[in-house]
Parts: C-alpha cells; structure tokens; sequence
C-alpha cells in the first residue's frame, strides 16, 4: 500500500511538471535492459525456455534453484546447451544451507561456470551464513552474492553493510516503499556496495515504475524486472516493452 501511494504522488508530481518519471530521479538514461526468469522446472523444459528466450533477444537468465542440488546442476547444464552465449543469475530463494551454496558454486566451477550474481542463498536471518558464502564467493569463485530477503529496510542494509555481509543489496518497491528505497540506495552508494532492482508478482504499472527509477538513477548494475513479461494475464496496457 505504502508503495503504491507513493508511486501515484510521484507520478502525478511528474505530470504536473510535464516531466517523464525517469527525468524526475535523474535523467541518466531513458531504457534499461532487464533479466527473464526460468522457475523450478525440469531440464527439458528449462531448455525450451532458455531457447525461446535466446531468440526473443534475452543475455541474461536467472534460474530460480535451491531445492534440489543435483537437479538445479542438471537444469543449468541444459540451459548452457540451448543458450550457451547467455550470462546468468542463481537466485535460491533462502533455498539453501551455507555449505550447499558453495558446494553448487564449487559444481560450476569446475564445470567451468561463473554465474554474474548468487541471490539469497541462505535464509534471511542466517546472518553468519550469508556472510561466509559472501566472503568465499567472492574471494575464491569471483562471484557476487545479493541480499534479498535478507534486506527488509534500513536497518537490514546498516548491518549487511558493517558486517560486509553481501557485496549486492536487491532494492524492492513493494517492500521498502519509493522513499525507503532511495534511502537504502543512498546508504549502499555510499558504501560501495553493487545495486539490484527486483520486484514482486507485479503488473507493468509497479514494474513500469520501477523500471523509470532505475533507469533515472543509473546505478543498478542489475536488473530484474521481468514479472510483467511471465504473468498470464496483465490488466495493464502498454507502458513497457
């Protein structure tokens, strides 16, 4: 609700400027180029997608994982075939332990894989756990590892921060609010921490808006703005491509 209301005051600040929303956070750029999502599927069905995805223009993939290892490795390896040319990102959801998260980050190294980004690998509140696969991915695999789930406000990011916990903090309207985001983003900046912009199950509208603050702003070197694109129905017209 917080969110909503906030984006519906900022948007109409911008008509009454007659000014496009991303002008309105900054103007560094009018278009951003997001990720598409594989679900939890089985490896045939992850490949066709991967395919069709490859076709219609998409270079980065994140593959939901976390609930099976032997099986996200097996998914992964049929995606490679169908879109070998392809970047991509693990998101496990809190899916797994801190040792399987690395023990999935050691599978891919030595199939010769480096995933851009490592989403939530532990549970939100396994403070330790996400710090030690932080510390170990980045050190040992080069890889980056986000907070998600483990990033609920402010206070989360101070902590994440302090404690060096993620190198990524995966900014949410619909969690945080307009106006909690900028705040988380300004404090990540700050910081020298790496930028994500993600959302919920939303329609173009949220996910329109968020894509004009990201693109205003200029300083997400991830984007996650797909649900639009795998909703079955959108009551939402136009807006976003």
């Amino acid at each position: 609700v917080r969110s909503g209301m906030e984006m519906a005051v900022i948007d109409a600040v911008a008509h009454s400027l007659g000014l496009p929303l991303w002008k309105i956070f900054g103007g560094a750029s009018r278009s951003i180029t997001t990720d598409i999502t594989i679900p939890i599927v089985t490896p045939a069905e992850a490949s066709e997608l991967a395919a069709k995805y490859a076709q219609l223009g998409f270079q980065t993939l994140k593959l939901k994982v976390g609930k099976n290892i032997a099986a996200d490795i097996q998914v992964l390896k049929a995606i490679r075939i169908s879109h070998p040319s392809c970047s991509f990102i693990l998101d496990a959801n809190e899916g797994y332990t801190a040792s399987q998260a690395l023990e999935v980050l050691q599978q891919l190294y030595d199939m010769g894989v480096t995933p851009i980004l490592f989403e939530q690998p532990v549970a939100r509140d396994d403070w330790d756990g996400l710090g030690h696969v932080s510390k170990v991915a980045r050190e040992v695999y080069g890889v980056s590892v986000a907070a998600d789930e483990s990033c609920r406000g402010l206070l989360d990011v101070q902590r994440i921060v302090q404690e060096r916990l993620a190198d990524v903090i995966n900014i949410k309207l619909a969690k945080v609010g307009v106006l909690g985001a900028l705040e988380v983003i300004e404090l990540a900046r700050k910081e020298g921490l790496k930028l994500m912009i993600g959302g919920m199950i939303e329609t173009r509208l949220a996910m329109g808006f968020a894509g004009h603050l990201a693109a205003g702003l200029g300083c997400f070197k991830f984007v996650d703005l797909d649900t639009p694109l795998l909703l079955s129905e959108d009551p939402v017209i136009g807006g976003y491509q």
